[in-house]
């Protein structure tokens, strides 16, 4: 699944806030200093769509407020 994201860096609370149907807002602690507020991305995200840090990769963006990033669903196994 692809999503844009738009990331408010050095804020007080993590927040993700979905704006659309692939649009989110997402407030994150970290400042954009490093990578760390990217890296802070990719771990709200992962578990806010309950997969592990490596499904989750900002494939558009890395230097920007306003991301494009893909997230690796998990297969529906058996059947339904």
């Amino acid at each position: 699944m692809i999503i844009k994201v738009k990331v408010i860096p050095n804020s007080k609370v993590e927040l993700v806030q979905k704006t659309g149907p692939l649009d989110y807002v997402l407030k994150v602690r970290e400042r954009a200093i490093e990578g760390r507020a990217n890296a802070a991305v990719i771990a709200l995200l992962s578990s806010y769509f309950k997969v592990k840090r490596s499904s989750v990769s900002i494939i558009k963006g890395a230097k920007g407020r306003e991301k494009i990033i893909e997230v690796t669903l998990p297969e529906l196994r058996g059947n339904l």
